[in-house]
């Protein structure tokens, strides 16, 4: 089975591409010439992820999926949520968005937060939704240098070490997005 992952995010990609069986080989935006950016404007995580596999689905023809991931901070009232990405500014990189979380909570003793990915499925004329959470809390500093975005300040519950600690083995089995992925796999199972 081949699926249009509506992502150009090569850490994204890979990480799926992990969790996902063999029998299922993805196509980035890029395989299918999407070089544009898609708008993601909604409020929300769900939004955005049904916006960018609509786009795909409406402008190319394509089955496929797209996720949109937010971390949210107890303390902050759920931010930076949506706006994980781009928390620190347009301009803004991972560390920028890092340094600005630790920030703000220099403050706060309620560190608790958790990640959570929302994975919008377009098959057959029809959309389906997975979401995947992960909790945890969010540390005094950055440790790591595994995974991506927020990994290297976030530590899962029940964990001594950060996401960015872990590899990817162990950090691809709790995620929210091996969570979200596993529901998806599970669907397309059933629709064989």
């Amino acid at each position: 089975m081949q699926l249009v992952f509506a992502s150009n995010n090569k850490n994204k990609i890979k990480e799926i591409q992990q969790i996902l069986p063999q029998s299922i080989i993805i196509l980035s935006l890029e395989d299918i010439g999407c070089l544009e950016e898609i708008p993601e404007t909604s409020n929300t995580i769900e939004g955005n992820a049904i916006l960018k596999a609509n786009y795909v689905t409406q402008k190319y023809g394509y089955d496929c999926f797209a996720d949109d991931t937010g971390l949210e901070v107890e303390a902050l009232n759920g931010e930076p949520g949506v706006y994980s990405a781009r928390y620190a500014g347009e301009q803004c990189d991972s560390d920028n968005n890092m340094i600005k979380l630790l920030d703000a909570l220099s403050s706060k003793t309620n560190r608790k937060a958790s990640f959570k990915t929302v994975i919008a499925l377009n098959k057959e004329g029809e959309q389906h939704l997975f979401t995947g959470t992960a909790p945890g809390k969010i540390t005094m500093e950055k440790s790591g240098h595994q995974g991506f975005g927020y990994d290297p300040i976030f530590q899962p519950e029940g964990y001594q070490e950060t996401f960015a600690e872990m590899d990817s083995a162990l950090k691809n089995t709790i995620s929210h997005r091996a969570i979200a992925t596993k529901q998806l796999i599970a669907f397309l199972k059933t629709e064989k």
